[in-house]
């Protein structure tokens, strides 16, 4: 589904992305690692639109590599910043609805889906998202993006500052998204939860991807772990 090929992306002179290829296959969870610093961040945004950037993107067939935001994902590419963004005047319900592309008929997911998975949410649907805690505020997040029902959703470090049994909850959520044919590009530092639930891993260390395997080969390969993941 979304195929990049040869991407270098660019803050000003800074040159950050140094020709990065990868692949995201329908209904695949692929786990993005790497350092503070590596080229994560920027390649979900070059991938958004966001940053000045060079080579190939591809989705769906269709190249969409100097398109704007809002036309990526209107394109079905969701993106959950590592900032959360939601709007903190705004109830819970008034940000899931902001969600919605069009009417949100036809949609894979309704408000009652939300507050299932995470029924923290349904107990706090009238109260605004600014008074939240940290993790309420991210489950909102992750599932004000899944109402604009995208067919990738693009995750930057969902589990950051999160207590454990909310890491468990994200983990549960990405799962979810996988059972209903979503795609995942997981951006995350934690190698407990990327490996338990990516089909496959990728490195990121200074711009260029430095491995790509499977969890069981990234397990496995003591070298790769060392050098561009532990501290």
């Amino acid at each position: 589904m979304l195929d990049i090929t040869n991407l270098h992306a660019y803050y000003g002179k800074s040159h950050v992305l140094h020709g990065v290829n990868m692949t995201v296959g329908q209904g695949e969870i692929v786990a993005l690692l790497g350092r503070n610093g590596s080229g994560r961040s920027t390649t979900a945004k070059a991938i958004m639109g966001l940053v000045d950037c060079q080579g190939s993107i591809k989705w769906k067939g269709q190249e969409i590599q100097g398109k704007k935001p809002f036309e990526v994902a209107h394109l079905g590419i969701g993106y959950v910043p590592e900032n959360r963004d939601i709007f903190p005047k705004l109830t819970v319900h008034q940000n899931l609805l902001l969600g919605q592309k069009g009417s949100g008929k036809g949609s894979r997911w309704s408000f009652d889906d939300m507050y299932a998975m995470f029924p923290r949410l349904k107990e706090r649907e009238h109260t605004e998202a600014g008074v939240m805690s940290g993790g309420e505020q991210q489950m909102l997040t992750l599932c004000r993006t899944l109402m604009g029902d995208p067919d990738l959703i693009i995750i930057d470090e969902p589990t950051e500052g999160l207590a454990p049994k909310i890491v468990e909850l994200v983990g549960e959520y990405l799962k979810t998204l996988k059972s209903k044919g979503v795609s995942v590009l997981l951006i995350e530092q934690k190698l407990t939860i990327a490996m338990a639930i990516s089909d496959r891993v990728q490195v990121m260390g200074h711009g260029s991807i430095v491995f790509q395997g499977t969890p069981e080969a990234l397990k496995a390969d003591t070298y790769t772990r060392k050098e561009w993941l532990e501290v």
